[in-house]
């Protein structure tokens, strides 16, 4: 237990333990928020979001923010084959009943996205609204190929001050927008310390998922997933600079979807900051706005 946080561990399906943090109590006025990071990506993601969620004056909220198998505190999987979307929507299924939350606002960044969308059709009741951040029904294969690449051939820092401009030099071209401060934050939660160095937090086998891809062919789009979450308000976030969420896909699904808000982040590319500029007050207002429509 931190003054922030109090951890979570859990059982999957299958036995793996499994790791969430929960911000705030079960006391808070608001309905509860679960937060899913991306592909290679854990909760410290979203510890300032949640942090800002969970301690408003007005309406704070209990966050639940995961760590995927194979990330973050959570045991990594023998086989590397579990890394994949149904097998972690099941495990954030037993982490919800674990943390006793029935429903609640989704929060899916990138991979988390996708999950929301495989949650769509086997957990449907378990949404409230949905925020959607640089992640759509199609992928574009440039950004996805940008992800692969950047992954395998990220340069392992001696300390903070090189894992910082390793990922402002990765990074920076498509996110101008970050202050010193915002890029110390970012590379915070992707390493964690190990004998003193940082290292990526996250089990080198998860890089086998995206060799699966073939990058040579159009990924399948998956609209008809996307039709499970049209009965849920939806925001969806788009970094201007992104090349996986594409301005044509972002208008589809605004088009298709009867009760979808866009908002595209200015300086910013896959995937935005949640917690940087307005995005906290916006993301917290839709909330507010979905409730009070109840």
């Amino acid at each position: 237990m931190t003054e922030q946080f109090s951890d979570l561990t859990y059982s999957a399906p299958d036995g793996l333990k499994l790791h969430a943090r929960i911000y705030g109590d079960r006391i808070h006025s608001g309905m509860p928020v679960v937060c899913l990071p991306g592909l290679s990506r854990n909760a410290r993601d979203f510890h300032k979001l949640a942090l800002n969620l969970s301690t408003r004056n007005e309406r704070p909220r209990r966050v639940v923010v995961f760590d995927y198998r194979g990330r973050g505190s959570s045991a990594y999987d023998r086989n590397w084959r579990n890394y994949n979307v149904v097998v972690e929507a099941d495990d954030v299924v037993a982490g919800l009943i674990a943390a006793g939350v029935e429903k609640a606002h989704f929060i899916g960044t990138s991979r988390g996205g996708l999950i929301i969308h495989r949650l769509g059709v086997v957990r449907p009741t378990l949404f409230a609204s949905i925020v959607l951040n640089d992640i759509g029904p199609v992928i574009e294969g440039e950004g996805l190929a940008q992800i692969r690449s950047y992954l395998e051939r990220a340069p392992k820092p001696d300390d903070m001050a090189a894992a910082v401009a390793i990922q402002r030099a990765a990074h920076g071209a498509a996110f101008p927008a970050l202050t010193e401060t915002d890029w110390q934050r970012f590379a915070g939660a992707i390493y964690r310390e190990e004998k003193g160095r940082p290292v990526a937090d996250f089990d080198p086998a998860l890089l086998k998922i995206l060799k699966q891809f073939d990058l040579d062919k159009p990924i399948p789009a998956i609209w008809h997933l996307f039709e499970a979450l049209l009965e849920f308000p939806m925001l969806v976030v788009r970094g201007a600079n992104s090349k996986l969420l594409s301005p044509a896909t972002l208008a589809e699904m605004a088009h298709r979807h009867p009760d979808c808000r866009t908002v595209t982040v200015d300086g910013q590319g896959h995937a935005p900051l949640l917690e940087t500029g307005e995005l906290p007050a916006t993301i917290a207002g839709f909330f507010d706005q979905v409730e009070d429509r109840r």
